[in-house]
């Protein structure tokens, strides 16, 4: 086995997940991460921790929800009470087909998630962790040959994680003090948002961090009360949809217009979910400098450095004060901007602390 393979299962196990001896850990193993599933089971024994494995296939997905009815059971006892026992869910991402969900019909797919909604927050609930081994569908997406993208997806896994958390605390203090944020780029984005009385999360690929994806690497917080426009100019496949130049108009904290020059109708049914769906329920900033192409895969391009991510749907927690709920919904979505062209800027408060996609602690600057 590949020697990068074993120190990523290392790494998601004791950086990420931080198992222990005893702990109660479910493995969800997707169609091509069988080599990451068996480095990550070997791991586990060797912490003594107890295991239960789960098969997450997109076909599987696919041929139950096209033969349903639609008339989803909500939250299935048997299902959510796996979750509800466990102390930590590893998600190891790896599709065979990234469009395997293309023709299941868009009111299955938000009947469905809508079902979910409680099997959701019972693995929300645990110390989940969600990462992905790289195939040749991943591959393909990212119009990169395997050797190259297997190579992409190392170097922004296996990071010095205690460092990058360093940094990103600087970003943090920022945000946890200030008000309001502002995006402006070009003429089609200018967008603020409230950030009072949140706390921002240093996503820092760790448990320990309120971090529960790796590769990680952003800072994010969630945004109440958005007003302006925003467009989404880095192409996403969402419900195995290609999303290309979205462009979203809020007022009073909600969308109000929505087009996109591919896939409007998918986001326009996202946006249509439920209440919470036309809301934004995260403000994310990437910091992750070892993501350095975009690749049409949103656990890697919403951290890549210079980018701000925003999502539909669902706030986290760990950014709401004790006893806010914040947005809920059944979905959490995200979009991404690139904030690395010619005068775009990040302000908090005011204060510009990004342009052209550097921090004001970066080399490249200017103030």
């Amino acid at each position: 086995m590949d020697d990068r393979v074993t120190e990523h299962a290392r790494t998601l196990v004791d950086w990420s997940a931080r198992i222990d001896a005893g702990d109660d850990v479910v493995v969800s193993v997707g169609e091509g991460a069988h080599d990451l599933g068996v480095a990550v089971a070997e791991e586990l024994g060797k912490r003594d921790a107890n295991m239960v494995v789960t098969y997450a296939s997109e076909e599987m997905s696919r041929a139950y929800q096209r033969a349903h009815d639609g008339a989803f059971a909500a939250d299935p006892e048997y299902e959510r009470a796996l979750y509800e026992q466990a102390d930590s869910v590893l998600s190891l991402r790896g599709t065979r087909n990234t469009s395997a969900s293309a023709d299941i019909p868009e009111e299955t797919q938000t009947a469905y998630a809508q079902a979910r909604e409680g099997i959701r927050e019972a693995r929300l609930d645990t110390d989940w962790v969600s990462t992905v081994h790289p195939t040749r569908a991943l591959a393909q997406q990212a119009g990169m040959s395997y050797q190259a993208y297997q190579e992409f997806v190392y170097d922004a896994i296996l990071r010095d994680w205690a460092a990058l958390a360093e940094e990103m605390d600087r970003l943090k203090q920022l945000l946890d003090d200030g008000s309001e944020v502002r995006l402006v780029k070009d003429d089609r984005t200018d967008l603020t948002m409230s950030i009072e009385n949140r706390t921002a999360v240093n996503s820092a690929a760790s448990v320990a961090y309120d971090s529960h994806n790796l590769p990680s690497g952003e800072v994010f917080t969630a945004p109440a009360d958005t007003a302006g426009q925003v467009v989404f100019d880095v192409p996403m496949t969402i419900r195995g949809t290609r999303i290309r130049d979205a462009r979203l108009v809020f007022k009073d904290g909600v969308v109000v217009d929505i087009d996109a020059e591919a896939g409007e109708d998918v986001l326009r049914a996202i946006v249509e979910t439920d209440g919470g769906s036309e809301c934004l329920g995260e403000l994310g900033i990437g910091m992750n400098r070892g993501i350095d192409r975009v690749t049409d895969q949103i656990l890697f391009d919403e951290k890549m450095g210079g980018t701000v991510h925003l999502a539909l749907g669902r706030a986290y927690e760990a950014c709401l004060p004790e006893g806010e709920s914040g947005n809920q919904s059944a979905v959490h979505v995200d979009l991404i901007t690139d904030m690395q062209t010619d005068g775009t800027r990040l302000e908090i408060d005011g204060e510009v602390i990004q342009r052209d996609g550097y921090f004001r602690w970066e080399d490249g600057f200017e103030g």
